[in-house]
């Protein structure tokens, strides 16, 4: 019999908190808690908006008002009104907070790369790392449309392609493949859509279209770490919105019938089963849905 889960997921908590420095009254030895050193890294990643910072952070407003303010007696940020809307406030760090949010960086990366270092399998951490975050995040999973050559794009697809490479009996070549540079999933003609958890890419789909009313669904794609936390159906829906937008009227998609979890998703979200409509060496079964 597996020993307590409770007690399990005690045990981590522990050992997180000690890890992370959570309790500490200087994290990373700069003279300030955890909670400021979040709020320093959170504006210095580009968050301005207060509201936004604290709803990302998970703080009460009190309790973000007391760290902004003791960030700005310390001259590390300032905060104005917000230009657009009075009400609102947004924080700026100040040249000494660059130098302070550089520090921070520079320490979290070398405490992350000795971690891992002394771990004998780092792969393997990281996988249950992300695995972990993608689940205490699952509520903060959002959407984009990228450009399906960025680098986040290229990651999805070159996990995709390995993915296929390794359940398809036969493996998986992309350049036999059709359209193996995603060249026609970008407007007007088509779409890409990466789906993020706290910046990092965990899933993808594509939009191939043609420029007509016809248009296939492609390199539908999610992370181990976030199955079975709703993206892939979040992924559906939303191209097939962005379909709708591009007066797309009949979607198609073709799959293996090794991909269960992907077969599973398009029988219940409404797709129906129809005949081979290419010549693509991979696929052996087919769909269509009309919008």
């Amino acid at each position: 019999m597996p020993f307590d889960p409770v007690l399990r997921f005690r045990r981590f908590s522990r050992a997180v908190t000690s890890e992370v420095g959570a309790l500490d009254t200087s994290f990373l030895g700069r003279g300030r808690p955890l909670g400021a050193a979040r709020v320093l890294n959170a504006i210095g990643h580009s968050r301005a908006d207060v509201a936004e910072i604290r709803d990302y952070l998970g703080l009460d407003s009190g309790l973000m008002s007391r760290l902004l303010r003791g960030l700005e007696d310390e001259g590390l940020v300032t905060t104005r009104p917000h230009p657009v809307d009075a009400r609102r406030r947004v924080a700026r760090l100040t040249e000494a907070g660059e130098r302070e949010f550089r520090q921070y960086e520079a320490l979290s990366n070398a405490r992350a790369e000795a971690l891992l270092a002394r771990h004998p399998r780092p792969e393997a951490l990281l996988a249950a790392m992300d695995l972990v975050a993608s689940a205490l995040g699952r509520d903060r999973l959002s959407l984009r449309e990228a450009d399906p050559r960025t680098a986040e794009a290229r990651h999805c697809l070159s996990e995709y392609y390995a993915e296929l490479a390794r359940r398809f009996e036969r493996g998986f070549d992309v350049a036999l493949s059709r359209d193996p540079d995603a060249a026609d999933m970008i407007r007007p003609r088509g779409v890409f859509l990466i789906g993020f958890s706290d910046g990092l890419p965990l899933g993808c789909v594509g939009l191939k279209g043609s420029g007509g009313e016809v248009a296939e669904i492609k390199r539908l794609w999610v992370s181990p770490a976030a199955r079975g936390l709703g993206l892939g159906r979040q992924l559906m829906e939303a191209v097939e919105q962005a379909a709708r937008t591009l007066s797309i009227r009949v979607l198609r998609l073709d799959t293996n019938s090794a991909l269960s979890e992907a077969l599973r998703l398009y029988r219940r979200s409404g797709w129906t089963e129809i005949g081979r409509f290419n010549d693509d060496p991979y696929p052996d079964l087919f769909f269509e849905k009309r919008l």
